[in-house]
C-alpha cells in the first residue's frame, strides 16, 4: 500500500476525517519514481482501472480500504510514461466506465473522453501548448472532384502566417487531418514550430475519408485520388515547391497504411512520410488474425515485404511502446532501411492514442523538413 494511505489508519481503524483531508491536499493519480497510485471514492462492489493499453493486463482491481468507501490500486509504472484510463465501477449487477473524477488531465478523441495517467518525469512539450508570441496560420477549405471516387471531396488547407502567394511551399498531406487539429492540436504545432523556425513555413492539406475502413486500408481508389487528384488540384491553386522532396504524407494507424500505399502506387511524388502507430498488419505465416477488415491491408503489406522497393527519400516512424502495433512497426523499419531509405524510428512509452502522436509530431517534422533554425546548427 501506498505510504501516504497507510497514514489514513491507526490500528487498521481509518482515522476520522482523514479521508476528506488525503482527497483535499493531493493531487491524483499520485506519482512516484517507478510507481502511481490512483483512488476511486463511492460504494461498489468492485473497482477496476481500466487502461487502454496493450501488452499487458488492460484491467487491474483496485482494493477498498476496510471502513471507507475509498478504493486505491498502486503499481508500478517506468518513469516518462502515459496513457489513459477509466474506472470500472461494478455496482448492482451493472458495470459503468468512468473518468476519474480527482484527475482533471484529460484526452479526447473520436469516441469521447479519457483520464490521463503521467508519469513520473513526463511533462506535456511546450511546443504543443498555445504561444502568444506565434503568428497564427489560418485554414481554408478546397472543393476537389475526384473520379477515383465519383465524388466531390472537401479538404481543409492550413496556410502558414504571412503566407504569399509570391512564394513557393512545402506540400504535405496529412490522412485524418481534421482529427490531428482537434486531438493532437496540429495547427498549434505547426503556427509554433514554424515561429521557432523549426519548420519552413508550409501549406498543409488536411483531408478525411468518410469510409476510412476501406479506403486507407489499401484502397487503390484513395492512392488515384492523393495522387492524380488532390496534388494536382493543390498545385493549380496554391504556390507550390516543384520537388518531391517538399512534397510528404503523413498518417497515424490506418492513415500511416494509407500513407505508405499512396506512396508505392507513386513512388516519384513524396520524397517524405511521417507514419505514426501504422496498422502495417501481415503474415507470415497462416492467416492473420486481425479480422476481415485488414484483409486488404495484409495483402498490400505482404506483397511489399515480398517485393521492396524505394518509396521516398526520409520517413519517420514512430509508435508507442504500450500498443499492439509496436512488433509490427519494428518488423518495417529495417525493411525500408534495406531498400536505401532514410530512416528515423522512435518508441515512446505511451499507446495508440492521438496525445502519443501529438508529443511526436515536433522530431518528425523537423526530421522531414528542417527549418533555418536545423539548417543553421546541423
Amino acid at each position: 500500500m501506498n505510504p501516504q494511505i497507510e497514514k489514513l489508519f491507526r490500528d487498521g481503524v481509518p482515522l476520522a476525517g482523514a479521508v476528506d483531508d488525503f482527497i483535499s491536499t493531493h493531487r491524483f493519480p499520485l506519482v512516484q519514481p517507478g510507481q502511481v497510485t490512483f483512488v476511486y471514492r463511492g460504494q461498489a462492489d468492485e473497482v477496476h482501472l481500466r487502461r487502454w493499453i496493450s501488452g499487458f493486463n488492460t484491467s487491474l482491481p483496485m482494493q477498498r480500504l476496510e471502513g471507507t468507501d475509498l478504493w486505491a490500486l498502486t503499481m508500478e509504472l517506468p518513469g516518462k510514461s502515459r496513457f489513459e484510463y477509466k474506472f470500472e465501477v461494478v455496482r448492482g449487477g451493472g458495470r459503468d466506465l468512468v473518468l476519474d473524477e480527482f484527475n482533471e488531465v484529460q484526452a479526447h478523441d473520436p469516441f469521447g473522453a479519457n483520464s490521463v495517467c503521467q508519469g513520473y518525469g513526463y511533462k506535456r512539450p511546450r511546443w504543443t501548448l498555445h504561444d502568444p508570441e506565434a503568428r497564427t496560420g489560418s485554414l481554408t477549405s478546397l472543393q476537389v472532384d475526384s473520379k477515383a471516387f465519383d465524388d466531390r471531396r472537401e479538404v481543409q488547407v492550413y496556410l502558414p502566417a504571412r503566407f504569399r502567394r509570391s512564394r513557393s511551399y512545402p506540400l504535405l498531406v496529412v490522412h485524418d487531418g481534421p482529427d490531428y487539429l482537434r486531438y493532437a492540436d496540429l495547427k498549434t504545432v505547426l503556427d509554433n514550430l514554424i515561429h521557432r523556425l523549426e519548420i519552413p513555413a508550409m501549406i498543409v492539406a488536411l483531408t478525411q475519408s468518410p469510409d476510412r475502413l476501406v479506403e486507407y486500408t489499401g484502397d487503390p481508389r484513395h492512392a488515384r485520388f492523393i495522387g492524380e487528384e488532390l496534388v494536382p488540384a493543390l498545385s493549380e491553386k496554391l504556390p507550390l515547391v516543384d520537388n518531391n522532396n517538399a512534397r510528404g504524407l503523413m498518417g497515424a494507424s490506418l492513415g500511416g497504411v494509407a500513407s505508405l500505399h499512396a506512396a508505392s502506387k507513386y513512388p516519384d511524388l513524396f520524397g517524405q512520410l511521417l507514419l505514426q502507430s501504422g496498422s502495417f498488419a501481415f503474415s507470415d505465416l497462416g492467416q492473420h488474425q486481425k479480422g476481415p477488415v485488414f484483409d486488404p491491408v495484409v495483402r498490400f503489406v505482404n506483397e511489399y515485404r515480398k517485393k521492396p522497393f524505394a518509396l521516398a527519400e526520409k520517413i519517420y516512424v514512430s509508435c508507442g511502446i504500450y500498443e499492439s502495433l509496436i512488433y509490427e512497426n519494428r518488423s518495417m523499419v529495417p525493411l525500408l532501411q534495406a531498400q536505401g531509405m532514410q530512416v528515423n524510428f522512435e518508441e515512446a512509452r505511451d499507446a495508440h492514442n492521438w496525445e502519443n502522436w501529438r508529443d511526436r509530431l515536433r522530431n518528425g517534422l523537423t526530421w522531414l523538413f528542417p527549418g533555418p533554425l536545423w539548417m543553421v546548427y546541423e
